[in-house]
């Protein structure tokens, strides 16, 4: 298979990821205080990447990789996901192992060890790797990777250097879409690439992943319409009058348009409640305070939600809470939700 039919092949999360720490997006801080270890290999520490899912921790790690090792990186770096294997053998028997060995003869500093999601390890898992990092500095170089940094235990965070990665802001994924679209000579329409970013939440690989299946159904220009059917989300017009129907006290029509969405586009209960909390502060006519008392009763029901309760009724007993509230602010709000 040529170079070219290998690539197009490939997942775009993959094929778009970074190779070099110029080209991560949005992690200036980051990239340049690592850019200021890379100049002297030899007394870069231990490294704790830290952050939500899909801001690039695994990236920049691999980026790292390659930068020291050039083109031997992946003879000489392990890549583990330790929430596969989590326990004291996988650090005993395959990281002991390959921390021990010099690699001096090679004309490389040091080889690495790259632990993905680390925070899934266990505690005696730790408490051994604590160990190896202590005594193997002089031939490998740990980079940890996790989603919460309070999860590692306290000895190796204070034998690594600590990165916190934040999540990223809309308009840098909006563009990195924009980038990528133009690369695989696709029309990604404003309002679609909007609607990916906010469905994405700040992580990068979901966004590109949304685009790539909805470039899938669209093949040429990418909307939002595509966009919707792709992620699972209904329009946020019909959620926004939902929501108006149900705080303007029609509750017949608000549970009717629920059970509407759920059919059309088969959403789950957790999916409309997690829109329903995202529409509401949207709303302009609610005060600070009706926003926060309504947002109570959102979280009270997405709680009921993950314990296994009923999706139908609890989000129908949660339009029933909403009509409620507008009777007991002593008459119903009046419907001007933007629609537009």
């Amino acid at each position: 298979m040529s170079r070219e039919s290998d690539e197009a092949a490939q997942m775009w999360v993959e094929k778009y990821r970074p190779k070099t720490l110029d080209e991560v997006v949005n992690l200036k801080d980051v990239v340049e205080s690592l850019k200021a270890f890379l100049k002297t290999p030899k007394t870069m520490p231990h490294l704790l990447f830290a952050g939500m899912p899909g801001t690039g921790k695994t990236s920049v790690a691999l980026c790292i990789a390659r930068q020291l090792l050039g083109s031997q990186w992946k003879t000489f770096t392990l890549e583990l996901n330790a929430s596969d294997e989590r326990g004291i053998k996988m650090v005993r028997e395959r990281i002991k192992d390959f921390s021990r060995y010099g690699r001096a003869s090679f004309d490389i500093p040091y080889a690495i060890i790259i632990l993905d999601e680390s925070d899934q390890m266990t505690s005696t898992a730790q408490t051994a790797l604590r160990r190896i990092i202590e005594t193997s500095s002089r031939t490998c170089r740990f980079i940890l990777v996790c989603n919460y940094s309070g999860k590692i235990i306290a000895p190796i965070q204070s034998r690594c250097a600590i990165f916190r990665f934040s999540k990223l802001a809309d308009t840098d994924i909006v563009k990195h879409l924009g980038n990528i679209s133009g690369r695989e000579n696709i029309t990604l329409l404003p309002d679609a690439a909007e609607a990916i970013a906010e469905y994405s939440g700040g992580d990068l690989r979901r966004a590109i992943n949304a685009l790539h299946t909805a470039a899938a159904y669209a093949r040429d220009v990418v909307d939002v319409k595509t966009v919707l059917q792709v992620i699972g989300e209904a329009s946020p017009k019909q959620v926004q009058l939902m929501l108006s129907e149900a705080l303007g006290g029609d509750f017949i029509k608000a549970r009717k348009m629920m059970y509407n969405l759920m059919g059309a586009f088969g959403l789950s209960g957790s999916d409309i409640v997690r829109q329903m909390n995202r529409e509401l502060f949207k709303v302009s006519y609610l005060t600070e305070e009706e926003k926060a008392e309504l947002a109570n009763i959102i979280g009270e029901y997405d709680f009921r939600l993950t314990e296994g309760a009923s999706p139908d009724i609890q989000l129908s007993a949660l339009l029933a809470r909403f009509r409620k509230f507008t009777k007991v602010k002593g008459q119903p709000i009046e419907r001007r939700v933007n629609v537009g």
